[in-house]
């Protein structure tokens, strides 16, 4: 079995994640567009996937062009409130500490930017819809 590559895109850089069949995070990160397709084609020579799951938000068109050589199936999926779920899976992992614990969530903003979690999040979206997996969707 292979993975799913999860990839959130923006104007001048995209989150990406990569998980392995069973749902599990092997590699995430953030890249500048124009060197999205050389950093995808490393990870994918050491990690095959069965698809990319691009979501369908800012510049997914154009990123969907530059990705075109990585010979992957490419389903859009939809990105609506990745950001805040974002945010939720980002404290899950890295809880704040000190006072920052007294902060409610939705008021908190994390000190790097969080794309490379909305592609899990994208990720994960997919595979609920084409395998019945759950996983972080809310």
């Amino acid at each position: 079995m292979s993975g799913v590559l999860g990839v959130d895109p923006g104007m001048r850089k995209a989150g990406y994640a990569f998980l392995d069949e069973n749902g599990n995070v092997v590699a995430r990160g953030i890249e500048g567009i124009e060197a999205l397709p050389e950093r995808l084609r490393a990870l994918l020579d050491r990690h095959p996937a069965r698809a990319l799951a691009l979501g369908s938000g800012t510049n997914a068109t154009s990123v969907a062009r530059r990705l075109v050589s990585l010979d992957l199936p490419t389903h859009l999926v939809d990105e609506r409130e990745t950001t805040l779920h974002a945010r939720r899976l980002y404290y899950a992992e890295n809880p704040p500490r000190g006072l920052g614990r007294l902060i409610p969530v939705g008021l908190r903003f994390p000190p790097r930017p969080i794309d490379d979690y909305a592609a899990e999040i994208i990720a994960r979206r997919w595979l609920a819809c084409h395998e019945g997996k759950t996983g972080y969707l809310s």
